[in-house]
């Protein structure tokens, strides 16, 4: 089977280079509709066919308007099922601020963006007090940080003062302006992106943050069929501005996103493979080549994106694959290199594929 990042079986420990895996066969896709459909209830005994199959169609639906980033719809779909957030890592004009929007139309949720930059002051991303002269009072104005979905763009132009905070956000689901704390909408998922190749004038992510994202997802060029398909929708009238005209319509809505969600923890996992997450995690902090392994936190978060991708999958339990499967896009952010170790040329990926490779998988 696919995976939404890689397939590391068989690996060898040598530096990889960083791509993305073929994207995941779909389940049965649900037919598109103008709005979102009713949730079924929760299947007891395992994965509800009609809520994967409403999630294939959001993959079909955001295809209508990306090319060639399957594999990233996958990750989104698994971070939404995990309530986590997402650090998407892309050179420009590859679709990234296009892929959140289409994610959000074909499941209704609501999306903002926000072009992080350097002046950018924290109320500008949660709101602020503002006062009002026919009332003499002060009221909250919400920022963009009350969507579903919200994208933001460059996060690593701003200072860390905007950047901390989107932390409580982040990890709180609220805001807290004036000592009054006010809730986000569920779902909440922040969607990061940065630039791999343009450091002048960044700020980059603490460890702290990092830690904060459930997946870091490198979306690559697209290949040269893709990119003749980009060419040939644009040719033939494509606005990316309008997702509408493209076709693009709600097939599942946060009530199948929330039933999805139940199912998700219904999920089993062996003891057998909960030691081999945890076996993983402890790798990283004994090799030398990593002066910071993954943390508990990692750990945890490796264990819901192997429950949520055993779902999609169709399975009612975990497999030692399904952690496999996820460990890059769950762990590649969670760790850091050793200056000696980056002169000589190994990344994070290298080092996870190591790990991978050597570390006793339970029958």
């Amino acid at each position: 089977m696919t995976t939404p990042d890689e397939n590391p079986q068989g690996a060898q420990p040598a530096a990889p280079v960083e791509t993305t895996a073929p994207h995941v066969p779909a389940p049965p896709q649900a037919p598109p509709t103008t709005s979102a459909p009713p949730a079924p209830e929760v299947a007891p005994g395992g994965p509800s066919r009609e809520l994967r199959g409403a999630l294939a169609g959001v993959r079909s639906e955001v295809g209508k308007a990306v090319v060639g980033q399957d594999s990233a719809v996958t990750s989104l779909l698994i971070a939404l099922l995990c309530s986590g957030h997402v650090l998407l890592e892309g050179v420009p004009g590859v679709a990234k601020t296009l892929l959140v929007r289409a994610l959000g139309a074909s499941l209704d949720l609501s999306t903002k963006r926000v072009q992080f930059t350097p002046d950018l002051m924290p109320g500008d991303v949660t709101g602020s007090l503002v006062y009002d002269a026919r009332t003499a009072e002060f009221s909250f104005r919400e920022g963009p940080v009350f969507t579903n979905l919200l994208l933001a763009d460059e996060i690593n132009r701003t200072p860390p003062k905007t950047q901390a905070s989107l932390l409580e956000a982040m990890e709180e689901r609220q805001v807290s302006v004036d000592g009054t704390p006010r809730p986000l909408p569920d779902p909440f998922v922040v969607i990061a992106t940065q630039n791999p190749v343009e450091h002048e004038g960044t700020y980059p992510l603490p460890e702290a943050q990092l830690d904060r994202f459930l997946l870091k997802v490198l979306l690559p060029v697209p290949e040269r069929e893709q990119e003749i398909e980009v060419l040939a929708r644009h040719a033939a009238g494509f606005d990316p501005r309008d997702l509408g005209a493209a076709g693009v319509r709600a097939v599942a809505g946060p009530a199948q996103l929330e039933a999805a969600r139940a199912e998700v923890r219904q999920v089993q996992v062996a003891p057998e493979v909960l030691g081999y997450a945890v076996d993983l995690c402890r790798a990283t902090r004994r090799s030398p080549s990593l002066s910071l392994g993954v943390s508990p936190r990692g750990a945890t978060a490796l264990l819901a994106t192997s429950r949520a991708w055993a779902w999609l999958s169709g399975r009612s339990y975990v497999t030692p694959d399904d952690v496999k499967a996820l460990a890059h896009p769950t762990l590649r952010h969670r760790v850091q290199l050793r200056p000696e170790a980056e002169l000589e040329g190994v990344t994070a990926e290298s080092v996870l594929t190591t790990v991978l490779a050597t570390v006793p998988v339970p029958r």
